[in-house]
């Protein structure tokens, strides 16, 4: 299988996404804020030559020949299908990263299918742990060249080129779709205000007994759907009021997932391996003074440096499992990044992978991310398991591709909405260590929330350039 690629007279990947979102496994990675120096690239896939779902310990393996369920590890079975349709490719060079491989999400509860974490959440039937496409054929785009092609691996000239015409012919005549509506929700939570509060209380004192330096809890929010409701319409719409550089909306068949993630989770190229754990908040409003008052706020804040810090020495011990010895290093910490709703600390760390190492032995050594479990993770992931209701699912979970030439990128699933027949719902959460306040860390929920919710409303402006005051927000958000 050979890459052919072609240059496309295309511009907009969401023109092109449009008109392919109605398909199962059809998948769009959107760098939607477009002055992020991480959102250059963006990529539309569909038609994959097989499909990967993975539910409590057996991967349902599905193509045009038959379906097949295979009991085992997820990492192994998806490294053998990958072999499988194509062994080895080189990257094509000055090419956008991704060009065909696996796509898809791997959901916050693979990771039962790697550590021994207790079953009491209440589990969804009906959402796999993971799915995902492999993909022989990429449209990508280099938003810095202004530049898209479609790259298609195939056994000779004469099939890639059936292959391109053919989605080409379905891309060239884009329906004009009808505009948002304006939707009011009747959000639920799962927890009342004085039940968050509890749990964190009861995060803290396993802190301070010793069993976890931190640990990341949520809540989660549900709601009912008009029937006309139109999930795809909603994206296109919160990707304007909640831009982000790690987009993404996929089609899963009957489940369709958004997310507006700030949050880089794992890149490789050429070997070399980046995370960006994101720790610390606070909102991005107009009102220049009191913004600028968050901002230092945030940065001068030891509680959240302390958060930030412990996820970074986390990530390096999972780094350390795969990459060199000694190439893992902490390039930038506690950086100010400021994104549409709030401003965060971020920080970077790298490494190099070893030889006899591929991306997916990185994934597994690090799934799932630090910044959404804990330190130590296993001890925080058993916590969340005893506290959280209902099991996680695609959130804190990854959205991202596994290239067959060895290069990946991914997200943490956070700022991600999961749409089900009729319903909608997203989580947010916050890392807990010694010195949280259990109400600030309530509402810091409500900060992280707020653009999802805004999102559902026509006329909202670009979510930050509210001149509130905080408190009016979060009586508002309650």
């Amino acid at each position: 299988m050979t890459p052919f690629i072609r240059e496309l007279p295309l511009k907009d990947p969401i023109a092109v996404f449009s008109t392919l979102e109605h398909l199962p496994y059809s998948l769009i990675f959107d760098s939607a804020d477009k002055d992020h120096p991480n959102a250059r690239y963006s990529f539309v896939v569909s038609h994959p030559i097989e499909t990967l779902e993975y539910k409590d310990g057996e991967m349902l393996v599905t193509n045009w020949e038959q379906q097949t369920r295979i009991k085992g590890q997820p990492f192994e079975i998806i490294k053998e299908r990958m072999e499988h349709w194509i062994p080895e490719s080189t990257p094509v060079r000055g090419l956008p990263p991704f060009q065909g491989g696996i796509a898809g999400y791997f959901g916050y509860d693979v990771g039962r299918a790697l550590e021994e974490i207790p079953k009491k959440t209440l589990n969804n039937p009906d959402m796999p742990d993971l799915a995902l496409g492999i993909y022989d054929q990429v449209i990508a785009f280099d938003h810095e060249k202004d530049q898209a092609w479609i790259i298609t691996h195939a056994p000779s000239y004469h099939d890639a080129r059936k292959k391109q015409d053919y989605l080409l012919g379905l891309i060239a005549h884009p329906e004009k779709r009808a505009p948002y509506q304006d939707t009011h929700l009747d959000w639920q939570s799962n927890y009342e205000a004085c039940d968050y509060v509890d749990m964190v209380e009861k995060t803290i004192e396993y802190i301070k007994a010793g069993d976890v330096f931190q640990t990341n809890v949520s809540q989660r929010f549900d709601a009912n759907l008009p029937p006309s409701f139109d999930p795809f319409n909603h994206y296109l719409h919160m990707r304007e009021v909640n831009k982000a550089p790690f987009a993404c909306y996929m089609n899963c068949g009957p489940v369709k997932i958004s997310s507006a993630s700030p949050e880089r989770f794992l890149t490789v190229k050429d070997g070399k391996v980046e995370t960006r754990p994101i720790k610390g908040t606070r909102p991005h409003i107009a009102n220049t003074a009191l913004d600028r008052k968050y901002q230092r706020e945030l940065l001068d804040s030891e509680k959240d440096r302390a958060e930030n810090t412990m996820i970074v020495d986390l990530l390096r011990n999972d780094l350390s499992k795969v990459c060199k010895a000694k190439s893992v290093e902490v390039s930038e910490l506690c950086k100010l990044e400021t994104f549409a709703s709030v401003h965060h600390l971020v920080s970077t760390v790298r490494g190099e992978l070893k030889k006899n190492k591929e991306p997916l032995d990185l994934l597994k050594a690090c799934f799932p991310g630090g910044s959404i479990t804990g330190a130590p993770k296993i001890r925080a992931m058993e916590i969340i398991e005893e506290f959280e209701p209902t099991r996680r699912g695609p959130y804190c979970g990854s959205m991202g591709y596994v290239g067959f030439d060895g290069t990946m990128d991914s997200n943490i699933l956070i700022r991600t909405l999961v749409y089900e027949p009729g319903k909608v719902s997203f989580q947010v959460g916050g890392g807990i260590v010694a010195d949280s306040k259990p109400d600030d860390e309530y509402q810091e929920t409500f900060h992280k929330a707020e653009g999802i919710f805004r999102s559902f409303e026509k006329d909202t402006h670009e979510v930050g350039t509210h001149d509130v005051d905080e408190d009016i927000l979060m009586s508002a958000s309650a």
